[in-house]
């Protein structure tokens, strides 16, 4: 072992993170115990100071590290780490295909429907899978920040660097980052512009991930909805802006006013699938992401539909320049609002359904 003392100037992925996960990230063989007992001696200095596991680090400072310490025999074997499969051509063309923004920071894809965003029992293609294939001008592999459901299309968010994954992440759970779907809808809302605001929470007794409306115990969820064009009774598309970040949020959102998305027979069932040449598959759609970007100004990215859905908005006559709503920064309803609302609702479809059943049974 070197018995050199060592010097590290603190890069700009590194800015703002703490001493600890700085150890984690490029001397993960040094234990923590040691890197506790380096500070409490005074061996640890950040810019000739003393410094805490705790402490964070900035960007250009310089971290004294004592020379490195025979490690100890290891207890048990190193775990196995399985390197990542090397990506054929087709799946590098196929990577690169999606992207729709490039930055220094920052990558915006257009996700098929279909595609995984993360890997888990059973899935072994997905977006997280193809990341190497979108290193591009740097060495770093890109980083997920938010996901997509499997069978949803659109605009997914990847950061470049670490600064960026960190400040992308901030701006998704302090719900700063703005998403906009596009959703075909059966059935046409009784509220052209509404919220709703209903609390989620895990189905029990499904084997799966499935949620419901949960007003006992469920957590809070609210999605605005606006509704862009109506084919008669029959159907509606429908711009849904979700204000929260629930699981599966807007597939069950738009179930329980009535609603349900087309294509989801997770949640709406055998009604949930139009006749008339309309695809079975999910019509939801992130068609636009904005958020502020770490280096200044606003990241702005819309995303084209796939093709089953630019199908089937034109077999039901929309026009897909119709799409984009002017924006509208208005505040959304108070809670008790939008409980007034979405209880008026519910009673109008229940209505419906009793006029419904009778009218079958007059006939």
């Amino acid at each position: 072992m070197s018995d050199a003392v060592r010097q590290f100037a603190i890069g700009e992925d590194d800015d703002g993170i703490r001493v600890d996960r700085w150890f984690k990230r490029h001397l993960p063989d040094t234990p923590f115990a040691l890197v506790a007992r380096w500070a409490r001696t005074g061996q640890l200095r950040l810019d000739g100071a003393r410094v805490t596991p705790g402490d964070r680090i900035a960007m250009g400072q310089t971290l004294r590290v004592p020379p490195a310490e025979a490690p100890p025999e290891p207890r048990v074997a190193a775990k196995h780490t399985r390197p990542r499969p090397v990506l054929s051509d087709d799946q590098i063309e196929f990577a690169r295909a999606m992207v729709l923004h490039q930055d220094a920071a920052a990558l915006v894809l257009n996700k098929p429907p279909g595609l995984a965003t993360q890997g888990g029992t059973g899935t072994h293609e997905h977006v997280d899978g193809l990341l190497d294939a979108l290193t591009f001008d740097l060495e770093t592999r890109p980083k997920l920040v938010h996901r997509l459901d499997k069978d949803t299309s659109g605009a997914l968010l990847v950061a470049r660097t670490t600064r960026a994954a960190g400040y992308f992440a901030k701006a998704f759970s302090g719900r700063t980052a703005r998403k906009i779907y596009w959703a075909l809808v059966v059935g046409v809302p009784s509220i052209d512009d509404g919220f709703i605001d209903l609390p989620i929470g895990k189905q029990p007794g499904t084997g799966g991930e499935k949620m419901h409306v949960d007003e006992a115990e469920g957590q809070a969820a609210r999605t605005r909805y606006r509704v862009i064009e109506r084919a008669g009774n029959r159907a509606a598309w429908v711009e849904l802006q979700p204000l929260t970040g629930r699981t599966h949020q807007l597939r069950v959102h738009m179930n329980a006013i009535g609603h349900p998305i087309v294509g989801d027979g997770k949640y709406g069932g055998a009604a949930a699938f139009l006749t008339g040449g309309i695809s079975r598959k999910m019509h939801l759609h992130a068609r636009r992401i904005r958020v502020d970007h770490p280096d200044g100004g606003l990241l702005d990215v819309t995303a084209p539909p796939p093709t089953h859905i630019a199908e089937s908005l034109a077999t039901l006559g929309f026009e897909e320049a119709a799409g984009d709503l002017p924006d509208d920064t208005r505040p959304p309803p108070t809670r008790e609002e939008a409980k007034a609302r979405a209880r008026a609702h519910a009673k109008t479809v229940r209505k419906a359904r009793r006029g419904e059943r009778r009218g079958r049974g007059e006939r």
